[in-house]
């Protein structure tokens, strides 16, 4: 729907329902995907975004740096606050920087 810039934002919150429920089934990159697609639509789910932080910050260490980094920048972009999670990313980020592509 973004790259034929068709809204549709009943589908988008029946998506994100569903998504929010079955979160745990999601890899790191489908959740950071997830997150990603919802910021750059600019479709406001805030139930969404606090289940994404719920399910991701306990698994972040088996996210990809990609992962990782694409949730961080989702939250940002989509200025949802998530203390809890941007804390958990801190204290996975940080050892494994060697890790971080430019």
């Amino acid at each position: 729907f973004a790259r034929v810039r068709l809204p549709s934002p009943s589908l988008l919150d029946a998506l994100a329902e569903e998504a929010a429920r079955r979160l745990d089934a999601f890899s790191g990159q489908g959740v950071a995907t997830l997150a990603w697609s919802y910021a750059t639509l600019q479709h406001a789910q805030p139930d969404l975004f606090d289940a994404i932080a719920a399910e991701a910050a306990p698994r972040l260490r088996r996210f990809s740096p990609q992962a990782i980094s694409t949730i961080a920048w989702a939250f940002a972009t989509a200025g949802r606050p998530a203390p809890a999670l941007f804390e958990a990313i801190a204290d996975e980020a940080a050892p494994r920087l060697a890790e971080f592509a430019p």
